[in-house]
Formats: C-alpha cells, sequence, structure tokens
C-alpha cells in the first residue's frame, strides 16, 4: 500500500499527517519553531530550524506508524505565506527569513509607490501595497544587504525553500505567487509592469505551477536525511491558508473559510476574480485549486494574539483564558482589544497600527481583558465578511478551521456577532489535510480535490446564532471601529516606518 504525507510548515510549529490510498490518516506529529523579534515591527525565521523540524515529523510518522519508507509515495506541503529565504547556488541560506508578520520593509513600499500608484498595484496584483508581502522584502535585501542580493541565485518564499531542500528544483504555485506583489492575478503568470516597478525578475522566487504538479523526486542526501528512498515525488504546494481551504473542503463559489491559525485569514472561493474597489480591505489569490480564486484578507493577528495574551498577560493556558472570558459579559463592560499586533489587516491596512487594550478601569478583571480578545478578533471576522458582501461575494456557508475550534466560547461569540450559523471543520489541522489532499490527487488517490474532499473533509460542531445577543454586539463592534478609527492618527504619527 501507497501513501502520502501532508506537512503543514507553520510559523510556530510544522505539522505532518501520513495518509493512505483511502484518506484515513495512520499517524500524526509536530515540531515547534519559534519566530523571533530582534527589532520593534520585524519578524524572522532561523531557516535551519524549518529542517530540524522536517526531519523530526517524518521520523516521527514512520516510527509511528511501522511503514516501509519505500511505500511513500508523495510528499504534499504547505506553507506560512510571505516569507523570504536567500540562497546561493549551493542552496546555502545567506540570512535569516523575514516572514510574513514582518514589516521592515515600509520604506520600500514608500520607494515602490513613487513608481507606480498602489491603485495600479492593486488592479494588477490583487494586493495592497503593503510591507507585509514579498515584493518590498526583496527590495529590503537587495538595497540593505546587497551582497546576500548578489550571493542569492533564488530567493524563495518559505515553502518553495523546503521544495528546494527536498529536490533541488525551484518553484513557486499560483496561490503563493499571488502573495508576492509581482504576479498578476486575473492572468496568473509574473507580471512586467510590476518587477519593473520594483526593480527585481519575480523569476527569482522560481518557476510558477500548480499546487499539486510535481517537482521532482528527494535528493540522495534528502532521501538519506529523513529516512525515505530518492524514488518519493514532492509536489510543488501552497500556501497555509490556501491548503487550509482546500482541507476545509472549502472549494466551491459560495464557501468562507476562517482560518484560525497565528494569524487569522478569512477566504471566500470565487470562479472569478473579484476585486475590492471599496477600500482594498481583502484582497485576490488564487486559490490551490487551480480552477478557483479565494477573496481574502491574509490574516490580522489572530492565535498570535492570544497566545501573547495566555503567556505575557494570564501566564496560564488557553484553558484558563477561556474560563476567565466566560466571567464576563458581551462587550468587556467596555474593554476593547484592537488585534493589532504586527500592524493593522482589518478594519484598515495599516503597517503603524499596534495592539491595543482601550477602555481600562479600576473595575475591570482579566475575565474582561480575556474576552475582549476574543471579541476584538471576532470583530475583525465581521469587518471581513461584511466586506465580502458588499462587493457581491457570496458567504452562504461559513466554515471555521484551525486552533479557533477548540474553543466553544470563542466560536459562539463569532456566531453571535456576526448572526450567522458557522460550522467547524472536525480536524483542526486543517492546512496539512488540504496538503496531504494535494499529494493524493499527485499520487493517483484520488481523480480531483472534490473526491478527495468528500474521502478526508469532515465537519464537526454547528454554532447557531442568538439572535438575541446581535445588539449587543452591534453595539459593541461599533466601539471597536471608533476605537480604531481614533487611534489610527495617532498610530501613524507615532510608530510610522517603526
Amino acid at each position: 500500500m501507497k501513501y502520502v504525507i501532508g506537512i503543514d510548515l507553520g510559523t510556530q510549529s510544522m505539522k505532518g499527517l501520513l495518509v493512505n490510498s483511502e484518506g484515513k490518516i495512520i499517524a500524526e506529529a509536530v515540531s515547534a519553531h519559534d519566530p523571533s523579534y530582534p527589532n520593534p515591527g520585524w519578524a524572522e525565521q532561523y531557516v535551519p530550524d524549518w529542517i530540524e523540524s522536517l526531519k523530526k515529523v517524518i521520523h516521527k510518522l514512520l516510527s509511528d506508524s511501522g511503514i516501509d519508507p519505500a511505500d511513500v509515495g508523495t510528499i504534499g506541503l504547505d506553507s506560512q505565506v510571505d516569507g523570504a529565504v536567500p540562497i546561493d547556488k549551493e542552496g546555502n541560506v545567506l540570512m535569516n527569513a523575514p516572514i510574513w508578520l514582518d514589516r521592515r520593509a515600509e520604506a520600500q513600499c514608500r520607494s515602490i509607490e513613487e513608481k507606480i500608484s498602489s491603485d495600479r498595484v492593486f488592479s494588477l496584483t490583487g494586493l495592497n501595497l503593503d510591507s507585509s508581502h514579498v515584493a518590498p522584502k526583496l527590495l529590503w535585501i537587495k538595497e540593505i544587504h546587497p551582497e546576500v542580493f548578489e550571493k542569492s541565485v533564488n530567493i524563495l518564499l518559505p515553502g518553495s525553500y523546503i521544495v528546494h531542500w527536498l529536490t533541488g528544483e525551484s518553484y513557486v504555485d499560483y496561490s503563493n505567487a499571488s502573495s508576492s506583489m509581482l504576479y498578476n492575478v486575473s492572468n496568473k503568470c509574473w507580471d512586467d509592469e510590476m518587477a519593473e516597478a520594483v526593480g527585481i525578475d519575480p523569476k527569482i522566487m522560481g518557476t510558477i505551477g500548480a499546487a499539486d504538479d510535481i517537482a521532482g523526486t528527494l535528493t540522495s542526501k534528502a532521501a538519506a536525511e529523513l529516512g525515505l528512498t530518492k524514488k518519493t515525488k514532492v509536489i510543488i504546494g501552497c500556501g497555509d491558508e490556501h491548503a487550509a481551504c482546500v482541507g476545509a473542503g472549502a472549494m466551491k463559489p459560495g464557501m468562507v473559510c476562517d482560518i484560525t491559525g497565528t494569524a487569522e485569514p478569512v477566504a471566500g472561493v470565487s470562479d472569478k476574480p473579484v476585486f475590492d474597489n471599496l477600500g482594498h480591505l481583502v484582497e485576490t489569490h488564487s486559490h490551490a485549486d487551480r480552477r478557483w480564486w479565494l477573496i481574502e484578507n491574509p490574516g490580522f493577528v489572530s492565535g498570535g494574539s492570544t497566545r501573547w495574551f495566555c503567556d505575557t498577560i494570564i501566564h496560564g493556558c488557553y484553558d484558563d483564558m477561556n474560563v476567565m472570558a466566560s466571567g464576563a459579559p458581551i462587550g468587556s463592560d467596555g474593554v476593547i482589544f484592537l488585534p493589532c499586533m504586527s500592524g493593522a489587516m482589518t478594519p484598515r491596512w495599516n503597517g503603524n497600527a499596534r495592539g491595543t487594550f482601550v477602555g481600562l478601569s479600576l473595575s475591570h478583571t482579566l475575565s474582561h481583558l480575556s474576552r475582549s480578545v476574543f471579541e476584538g478578533i471576532a470583530f475583525g471576522l465581521r469587518d471581513n465578511i461584511d466586506r465580502f458582501e458588499e462587493i457581491g461575494l457570496d458567504c452562504s456557508q461559513i466554515l471555521v478551521i484551525g486552533g479557533g475550534t477548540k474553543s466553544p466560547l470563542w466560536c459562539q461569540i463569532k456566531a453571535d456577532c456576526l448572526g450567522r450559523t458557522l460550522t467547524c471543520v472536525k480536524n483542526s489541522e486543517g492546512a496539512a489535510i488540504g496538503a496531504a489532499m494535494l499529494a493524493g490527487v499527485a499520487e493517483g488517490f484520488f481523480e480531483n480535490l472534490d473526491e478527495a474532499a468528500e474521502k478526508m473533509v469532515e465537519l464537526g460542531n454547528t454554532y447557531v446564532p442568538d439572535l438575541k445577543k446581535k445588539s449587543a454586539y452591534d453595539d459593541a463592534y461599533g466601539a471597536y471601529r471608533d476605537a480604531y478609527d481614533a487611534l489610527e492618527p495617532f498610530f501613524d504619527k507615532t510608530y510610522k516606518g517603526k
């Protein structure tokens, strides 16, 4: 019997699933690797940590399952998007990788805008001219570390780097390319006008292909270090939120996927590129399923905010936070949390924004603060769902996937705030499942992703809104929007360029 492996390269860990030809999960593994934050607004990772995590995960999958390594047919991969890994001709990594959380390239965004307007960037790429994306990071490397740029044969996105380490080949799929700001999202190709404006050849990120296309087979070195054979194939893979949509079965127009990880991408499936010309809150990306596009907000800091709160404020675990939050009323008695811990992705994009508690008084407790964090993130979800509808996107079905599904309180807050029914995906490791589904299609286990979803996607709890609470949530949401509007000028004055 043949097997496939699905690998999810996240910000804080790598997760892996071993899956058989029937779509059944045989073994699971995880290995942690945290980012570092060397300067305000910076977030980077030591790239060899990813390889160590990959080895640990695959070795554990093999040892726990006891299968013959020769029976692993294909490895599927998804990864955090918007990172940059410079490598030389031998494949050596030349510096720590700025990741999606990183905002060091604010000045480079301003210099790009001197050559091409932000509106033109949006019309070509579907993206905001924002330092979270790849192109400004590439320009930062070119300007600040020219010696690194000159030595770089490729500057790869995180998933592309793992594929290169595995196969020696340099590829990037449509979904990852669509977050680079050098890609024409309507025509699904590198964009010459953007390349000229930024002054960087996008081919430095690799050759574009579909997520389930085969990039190559394992090199002798990779096979030996992983305990696999050189016959194992590797697909090009895709971005993590794109894989999560696959893993949730969100592969038809009318479906929206709320992906609760370190960040919280909110993505709606469309059969054509749709552009948010009302304010660029949501962007236009390619789906991992080559038939579709994803209209999405790439993700405000969600799970990252709850982890920071648990580690820094309550010095407790996620369960403690849930218990505390359940003791506070709707609206947290006036405490408002803005989930802008690495700039704002909602209600407007702003790299200068910072995470903020507003409305504290001596009567407030950790229960109020805990609930306000959950509510602030729920308000961010509402920002995006409201915008989807305003631009004509069908939001008939809202699926929730990821770690946030483990909190019934948080899921109910979201349902009540939206006034909509939410359905959770049973397995919270949706991105890894999506990666395994893509590998299964490439291996021939499934004819297509629709068949893969029938075999591998299982829905869990459904949360029906209590409409009697909607008015109170509307008031709290209005206060959240007012707080952001009032503080944005302060953010721009105080943290611009920092």
